[in-house]
């Protein structure tokens, strides 16, 4: 077998593997065009027979905690951005079908990034003027009302 053949038979046995993988965990398709896909197959690649593949433990542990300290610093780089450049205060509103509760959930929008500020149980509320004031409000004081530039909302689900 030549080697051009041998990649290719390579590939397609990854890729079988892969989308077995996929298809077992429900992992939509379009997870292989996001940024970090890549440089998996890459790290693999380089790994070699020696390296065994993480644990469920070290990904919902140390591992996971490592990302959550990565993030921490991402948003926090982003907050040191704000008082120079504003942000775009968002909110949206969903329905969680499932345990049918409405959330909204807020983000503020730089030039650096959108960062997940949080996320308000809205499903025993009244829904008017008022509550909408109280809970923007709520939210403006928490980022300080002297970054924002503009504020941007959907919630016709919560609403």
């Amino acid at each position: 077998m030549t080697l051009k053949g041998m990649v290719k038979g390579t590939r397609n046995m990854l890729g079988r593997y892969i989308g077995k993988w996929f298809y077992d965990k429900g992992i939509h398709f379009d997870a292989t065009n996001t940024p970090y896909f890549p440089p998996i197959v890459n790290v693999i690649q380089r790994a070699g027979l020696a390296v065994k593949p993480s644990t469920a433990y070290e990904l919902s542990g140390p591992i996971l905690d490592e990302e959550v300290d990565e993030v921490r610093k991402l948003v926090e780089e982003y907050k040191q951005s704000w008082p120079r450049t504003g942000i775009t205060l968002m909110s949206a509103g969903w329905l969680n079908k499932v345990c049918k509760k409405e959330f909204v959930n807020f983000l503020a929008y730089s030039p650096k990034g959108i960062a997940f500020l949080s996320s308000k149980d809205v499903s025993r509320t009244k829904k008017d003027a008022n509550f909408f004031v109280r809970l923007y409000d709520q939210i403006v004081e928490e980022v300080r009302d002297k970054h924002i530039v503009q504020f941007i909302t959907d919630n016709v689900r919560a609403s």
